[in-house]
């Protein structure tokens, strides 16, 4: 691993940005389920927005959504990778990854019925 120096250097934070924004960009164009994760934070994010509810947990779970789902492409490219024909611990490691996703997706739909949707019920009830 090479280092460029103080972690605090501007030119290397900008270099390691921009290795992990191309990361996100290769996920956007590649991954379906990725597309529809930041379409449906952003959903959120305006609703929270909308309607004057605390942004910080919508937050949170909208990234920590996004962060494994990053998590998992990375993982499944390296599995496929270092295993190219069909292996069953290989199953294993893209399962569980999968898992992480859906897990953090329920704990997602958790904080948005909790936080959004009664904003939403009362500012239906006003109208």
């Amino acid at each position: 691993m090479r280092s460029d120096g103080s972690a605090w250097n501007a030119r290397r934070w900008q270099r390691s940005a921009g290795f992990a924004w191309a990361g996100v960009r290769h996920a956007y164009r590649t991954q379906a389920n990725f597309r529809i994760e930041c379409w449906a934070a952003a959903l959120a994010l305006g609703a929270a927005l909308a309607l004057r509810v605390p942004l910080a947990p919508v937050a949170l779970a909208c990234a920590l959504v996004l962060s494994l789902e990053l998590v998992n492409t990375a993982l499944e490219a390296t599995v496929d990778l270092v295993s190219p024909e069909r292996h069953p611990l290989a199953k294993v490691a893209k399962d569980a990854a999968a898992a992480a996703v859906l897990i953090a997706s329920a704990g997602a739909l958790l904080v948005a019925a909790g936080t959004l949707l009664p904003a939403l019920l009362r500012a239906l009830k006003l109208s």
